[in-house]
C-alpha cells in the first residue's frame, strides 16, 4: 500500500502560519491537518498517478494520513479506493478482494510495456476473428500461470522490475498462479476487441492482452483499461476528482465509513466490557449457542462502532487490528 503520513517536522519559518515571506510576498496559511477516518472511492482519470490521486484526496480533507488499496497505472482510469486515517488498517481486506476491469486490446503489435505507453517491439499483419478469440478464452479462465509484464512493480533482488527495464537491463520474471473468474468479449472489430474480466489479486490485465495476442498469432497490447470494481467497492459509487475539489461539503459527502471495507467478512456485535478488553489488545471469549468456533477473518462492533478485526480460534476472538474511532 502506498502510504502518505505527516512527518511532524517543525514548520519552516513563514510557511505554516501565514504572513509574509522574505521580500514581502503574502501567501495563504496552510490548512491544519486533522484526523479523518473513512474511505473515498475515487474515479481516477487517465493521466493521474495513484500517488497523485492520494494527494488530491488527502488535500480535499486536510487529512493527516491516507493510502490507496491497489495501484492503478496512469494510463488506466476507474476505481481507486483511498483510505483515510484508521481506514488504512482495513486496506488489506480491500486489496485481497476480487477486481473487475473493462479493457480494449489493439491487435497487430506488441510493446515492451504491453500497453500504449511502450515502444513497439513486434508487429503482425494478422487480425483475429471473434470466433477464434471466443474459443481461446477458456484457456484464460480459472487458475492459470501468468508471467507478469517486465514493466511491473515486482521486485527482483530488491529492485522493481520496471526500474531495471527502464535502465535497459534484461528482466526475466517467473510465471505465477493467478485466478481469472470471468473473461468475456464486449465488442469486437477487426482492429480491436473490448473485454470484461473479473480476477483475483496479482493478475495483470496487460499480461492477458499480451498472451492472447501471442496465442492468436496476431500480437496485441492494451489500448484502454478501466477498473470497475475492487472488493466491496464499485465504480458506480465512485466520486470524481472535480467533485472533491468543489469544497469541503462535496468532499464530506463522499466519505464512507471505515467498516465499509469489511462488508465481505462476518460482523460480531459485542458488549461494552468486551470492547474495552479488545481496546487493551486482549482476546475475548464469544458466548452463546450460535457463537462461531473458528473463523479466519471477522470484525467486531459495539453500539455500531468498529472495534477490531481479527480471527476466531477455539471460540475466542483474537484481535489483529484495534481501531480508535
Amino acid at each position: 500500500m502506498m502510504m502518505s503520513d505527516e512527518n511532524g517536522a517543525a514548520p519552516e519559518a513563514g510557511k505554516e502560519t501565514g504572513g509574509k515571506e522574505t521580500g514581502g510576498r503574502e501567501f495563504a496559511p496552510r490548512p491544519k491537518r486533522r484526523d479523518v477516518h473513512g474511505w473515498v472511492v475515487l474515479d481516477k482519470p487517465v493521466g493521474m498517478t495513484s500517488t497523485h490521486a492520494v494527494s488530491v484526496v488527502k488535500r480535499a480533507f486536510s487529512a493527516k494520513k491516507a493510502g490507496h488499496a491497489g495501484t492503478l497505472d496512469p494510463l488506466a482510469s476507474g476505481l481507486l479506493p483511498i483510505a483515510l486515517g484508521e481506514a488504512t488498517k482495513t486496506v488489506p481486506f480491500v486489496m485481497d478482494g476480487r477486481k473487475a476491469y473493462q479493457f480494449t486490446v489493439a491487435w497487430g503489435s506488441q510493446t515492451d510495456t504491453d500497453d500504449t505507453e511502450g515502444k513497439v517491439v513486434a508487429t503482425s499483419e494478422a487480425r483475429p476473428e471473434e470466433a477464434a478469440i471466443a474459443a481461446l478464452l477458456p484457456r484464460f479462465t480459472g487458475t492459470i500461470q501468468q508471467v507478469p509484464p517486465k514493466f511491473s512493480a515486482i521486485k527482483i533482488a530488491g529492485e522493481r522490475a520496471y526500474d531495471l527495464a527502464r535502465d535497459g537491463e534484461e528482466v526475466t520474471l517467473e510465471a505465477r498462479p493467478v485466478e481469472i473468474t470471468a473473461l468475456r468479449i464486449v465488442t469486437h472489430s477487426p482492429e480491436t476487441t473490448t473485454f470484461e474480466a473479473e480476477c483475483g489479486k496479482g493478475t495483470y490485465v496487460r499480461a492477458i492482452a499480451r498472451d492472447l495476442g501471442l496465442a492468436l498469432g496476431c500480437l496485441g497490447h492494451v489500448a484502454h483499461l478501466r477498473r470497475t470494481r475492487v472488493g466491496p467497492f464499485a465504480v458506480e459509487d465512485a466520486v470524481s476528482v472535480e467533485t472533491l475539489r468543489e469544497g469541503p461539503e462535496a468532499a464530506a459527502s463522499a466519505l464512507r465509513p471505515v467498516a465499509t471495507a469489511l462488508s465481505l467478512i462476518p460482523e460480531i456485535v459485542i458488549h461494552r466490557d468486551a470492547a474495552l478488553r479488545l481496546k487493551r489488545g486482549q482476546s475475548i471469549l464469544l458466548r452463546g449457542r450460535d457463537a462461531p468456533i473458528e473463523a479466519q477473518a471477522v470484525y467486531t462492533t459495539c453500539g455500531g462502532v468498529l472495534i477490531a478485526t481479527g480471527a476466531i480460534e477455539q471460540g475466542e476472538f483474537v484481535p489483529h487490528r484495534v481501531f480508535n474511532l
